[in-house]
């Protein structure tokens, strides 16, 4: 049967919510989702070219009645999850970020997809039928709520659309790679000709594969932009970026938001760079010192590049 269902992808953000009690607030699905009765945290699906730092506060407030603020990225999970009843199949890429209550009132909801917030303790979450993503973000074990397809169907990374203006338009998460070494270098590869930034430098990495967790998939591409074995030390946060007319290959311009979880990855034995992806985005993969870094001027890297470099330290 799930063969047959439609391949859909969005990204989307949670709220991990404690009061003083320790208790963590919990939104009730309605009978008017796919699962009702079934327990998550509040949250929801990313619009095209908003910020997920913007979405998890708009999507509990309109689930709870609590208005928050976001103190920090806690993970990144991906699940996938058959819908036969709506003819999909849904990978999700969920953002989990940490908040706090500023103010406002629990409050119910009538004829939406969550009709209940309420706040409980972890030994009662426990009990109660959690959607696998809740699980895994409280650290508990996770039900079989979801349907799951028997195999990953084949979706592009890169997937644009109509807008309701007319223009194309794309919404893709990716993973990308803080690389060093030993000797403290970085790994920067180069973006090449026909795609957008070309020419500058950029962190290894990329879109994620349908069915595909991040991490998994950073290691993956980074073998194969690089041909450099990673291993995964930290994430350390995510970035949204939209570009209202993006020109790429495609030949048109596109409406492209693209969301971005980055992580610090160590490669404990370097290798003479080599891009094993020829004919991709990128057209060269280099090891830079500290001092080789500072010589280079801030348009030679990409904007996410620079921003990523900043934040730790080089």
């Amino acid at each position: 049967m799930t063969p047959a269902l439609e391949p859909l992808r969005r990204i989307a953000a949670y709220a991990v919510v404690t009061n003083p009690d320790g208790e963590v607030l919990l939104v009730r699905a309605s009978p008017k989702s796919g699962t009702p009765g079934v327990w998550s945290l509040p949250g929801g699906a990313v619009d095209h070219g908003e910020d997920p730092n913007h979405t998890v506060v708009r999507e509990t407030a309109a689930e709870t009645g609590l208005s928050v603020t976001v103190v920090g990225l806690r993970d990144v999970l991906a699940d996938m999850r058959a819908l036969p009843h709506r003819g999909i199949t849904i990978h999700t890429d969920r953002l989990i970020y940490e908040v706090s209550v500023r103010g406002g009132t629990l409050c119910d909801r009538i004829g939406q997809p969550t009709d209940l917030a309420r706040w409980h303790t972890i030994e009662a979450a426990q009990g109660l039928p959690l959607r696998p993503f809740t699980a895994s973000a409280l650290g508990l074990p996770a039900g079989p709520i979801d349907l799951r397809p028997e195999e990953a169907p084949d979706f592009p990374s890169f997937y644009a659309v109509p807008g309701p203006d007319g223009l194309h338009r794309a919404q893709r998460f990716a993973a990308y790679a803080v690389a060093t070494d030993p000797d403290g270098r970085m790994l920067l590869t180069r973006i090449a000709p026909g795609y957008p930034g070309e020419g500058c430098w950029h962190l290894p990495g990329g879109g994620t594969d349908y069915g595909e967790q991040p991490g998994a998939a950073l290691i993956r591409e980074l073998l194969e932009e690089t041909g450099q074995s990673g291993r995964l030390v930290e994430l350390l946060g995510v970035a949204s970026h939209r570009d209202a007319a993006s020109l790429g290959p495609e030949g048109y311009p596109i409406d492209w938001h693209g969301v971005r979880a980055f992580y610090r990855v160590a490669v404990d034995a370097p290798v003479p760079p080599a891009v094993g992806d020829v004919g991709g985005s990128t057209s060269e993969a280099r090891w830079f010192s500290r001092d080789e870094l500072t010589v280079l001027r801030q348009h030679e890297f990409t904007e996410v590049t620079a921003e990523a470099m900043r934040a730790v330290g080089f």
